[in-house]
């Protein structure tokens, strides 16, 4: 698609050319104080918008009410300004070696979807980390509950870990789950990235990926952005955590994909 799927974080999908994955609104209703809230965890308020329970920032990234008031992380270290470097916050999951279990649940989860699930979670295992992911049953009730939701404001969306467990539920529109398994298996895999604590590759400048748009938040703020060491300081236009996509992306963790989630699991 040649307009962009902005990750995550959600947004309309525009089957042109790039797609968001959240669908922008022109008028986001977002009260001046909802909107500084955002912006003090760290985040850009910019095409921010209202769904059921919270909020989508970023494309892809889901906020409640209690994240934006609940959220304070006292005296952090600085953070590192960079270009397009891997990038996560300072909610990760923690206790690890640990086993996450992958549900589904909403119904509507077709062979091809099920499939690109599978394949996101192998991706992950063929990495060694000390985090290993399992399928669950369809019920959910895992670790990570993946949900298929009748929605035209989004592709998919997540959010961060809290209490050092993953975040739990990740969001998938019902009308992209027969999609190419390239471009659902990066899609998901992406989602997984947000719920152990990667912020998109390209938040600094989120127009590396998505053609147009800016920084996504501060870096000295709120769930912050820290640079991964040994990922690079330039572009990197495979990274699996870039904020947009075309409708044929795959994207398979590139070396440095790698070098960062070794990092950090």
């Amino acid at each position: 698609m040649i307009k962009h799927l902005r990750l995550l974080a959600i947004l309309v999908l525009f089957v042109a050319g790039f797609n968001s994955c959240a669908d922008k609104q022109d008028d986001l209703g977002l009260s001046s104080e909802i909107l500084q809230k955002i912006n003090k965890l760290g985040f850009n308020p910019e095409n921010a918008f209202a769904i059921d329970g919270g909020y989508i920032v970023e494309g892809d990234i889901f906020l409640t009410d209690e994240d934006l008031e609940g959220h304070t992380h006292g005296n952090l270290p600085s953070l590192v300004v960079g270009n397009s470097e891997q990038y996560h916050t300072f909610n990760l999951v923690t206790g690890t070696p640990r086993t996450i279990v992958v549900t589904t649940s909403g119904g509507n989860i077709t062979t091809a979807l099920s499939n690109a699930i599978n394949d996101a979670i192998g991706r992950y295992n063929a990495e060694n980390l000390a985090l290993t992911f399992v399928r669950g049953g369809s019920s959910g009730g895992g670790d990570i509950n993946i949900r298929v939701v009748n929605t035209g404001q989004y592709i998919a969306s997540a959010g961060f870990p809290s209490g050092g467990n993953p975040y739990n539920t990740i969001k998938y529109a019902k009308k992209y789950n027969n999609y190419s398994n390239g471009f659902m298996t990066t899609v998901i895999a992406h989602e997984m990235g947000h719920c152990i604590g990667f912020r998109h590759t390209d938040w600094m400048n989120r127009s590396y990926s998505c053609g147009s748009g800016g920084s996504e938040g501060q870096q000295n703020s709120g769930v912050r952005a820290v640079h991964i060491p040994g990922t690079p300081t330039g572009p990197d236009s495979g990274s699996w955590m870039l904020a947009c996509l075309s409708a044929t992306t795959n994207r398979p963790f590139n070396n440095n994909d790698k070098t960062a989630l070794n990092y950090l699991y």
